[in-house]
């Protein structure tokens, strides 16, 4: 009987294999089987340092999409709100930052009146009175500060102004719920429009600060979130503050769901929030434009992404305030939450 090569090549090999590798003949007893190691797995450590800026390269995740113009008029505000308006429905409130009276860096009002007339007839201007004594302390202060500033032209609905309501924390490890102005659950949806600057204590002031703060009622809802369990008035600081914003934050985003939009505009961009008034730090961060998301993580990321963009140190005061204060531990606790992505696809509206 003839054998071929191509039948015994493979069995010459295999017993070649089995030799070089100290294969074991019949006699030899099979060598002891050494138990499989069990390692843990890795996974990457999250940061919650709110000192440290993560650049792109860093992120990870899914992309969401965010509108910019450079046009910093009521043109460019119109211009922008179009194109995350399209939930927007029923009855609508726009939560913007009405300052203390005279405050030089706020909103200019023609834009936010030529918004509401043009593109959201009938809405309602909200705001809460304040946890600090101000010009905005009480209703019957906050709406005087109101005429001062020139926010006549459309009603302003003062949340808290007949009590409070709790809006549950989905996932909070500070909060199950959280105190705000009675009023927010008469709108069906919420138009966030944010002068994006500097904050005192957060670091910066975007969407997050806006609705943190700004929906919180001023006796109860912004005492959980500065005072903590320090008993002190403004005991917390750095991390838990800004975790405690993001919470108080997600209680309104969650409310309104869908029916949510995010506006920032990047303009006299100083290191001090808009409830410094005219004791308001000098701007010295130049002008950049107006941003809008229908994610709330990716408009204020996008937002100080900009702001260390800036070349020849001209983003340096801004940023020192955002990091000495940790102010980025907003954005990376608003990812861990749930809230959205910390990429996204920049679409220039002036291209």
């Amino acid at each position: 009987m003839k054998i071929s090569m191509k039948t015994v090549l493979p069995i010459l090999l295999s017993a070649a294999l089995v030799t070089a590798c100290g294969g074991a003949t019949a006699k030899q007893q099979p060598a002891k089987e050494k138990k499989a190691e069990t390692k843990p797995a890795v996974t990457a450590p999250v940061n919650t340092d709110g000192s440290k800026y993560i650049p792109v390269a860093q992120r990870s995740g899914n992309k969401s999409v965010v509108y910019f113009t450079r046009d910093l008029s009521a043109k460019g505000l119109q211009k922008i709100y179009e194109k995350v308006n399209q939930n927007i429905t029923g009855k609508v409130a726009i939560k913007v930052h009405t300052g203390e009276k005279n405050g030089p860096n706020i909103i200019p009002r023609p834009w936010v009146k030529e918004l509401i007339e043009k593109d959201i007839p009938g809405a309602i201007i909200v705001e809460t009175n304040t946890l600090y004594h101000g010009d905005r302390y009480t209703t019957k202060d906050h709406r005087e500060t109101l005429k001062v500033n020139g926010w006549t032209f459309a009603p302003v609905d003062i949340l808290d102004e007949e009590g409070t309501v709790m809006l549950p924390v989905k996932g909070g490890k500070y909060y199950k719920e959280m105190s705000m102005g009675s009023h927010i659950t008469k709108y069906d949806s919420l138009v966030t429009l944010t002068h994006f600057k500097g904050h005192t204590m957060g670091g910066f002031g975007g969407s997050n600060k806006n609705l943190a703060i700004g929906i919180a009622d001023g006796r109860i809802g912004k005492k959980m979130i500065h005072s903590g369990d320090t008993g002190s008035q403004w005991g917390v600081h750095k991390e838990e503050f800004m975790e405690r914003m993001v919470e108080s934050t997600k209680a309104t985003v969650d409310h309104f769901g869908k029916h949510i939009t995010f506006i920032n505009v990047l303009r006299n961009m100083s290191v001090s929030c808009d409830c410094e008034g005219t004791s308001a730090a000098p701007v010295t961060t130049p002008d950049i434009g107006i941003l809008a998301s229908n994610d709330i993580l990716a408009v204020d990321q996008a937002s100080v992404d900009m702001v260390y963009a800036l070349h020849d140190g001209k983003g340096h005061d801004l940023i020192e305030r955002m990091e000495s204060r940790h102010g980025l531990r907003q954005l990376t606790y608003m990812k861990e939450m749930g809230m959205g992505n910390d990429l996204y696809e920049l679409v220039d509206l002036d291209k």
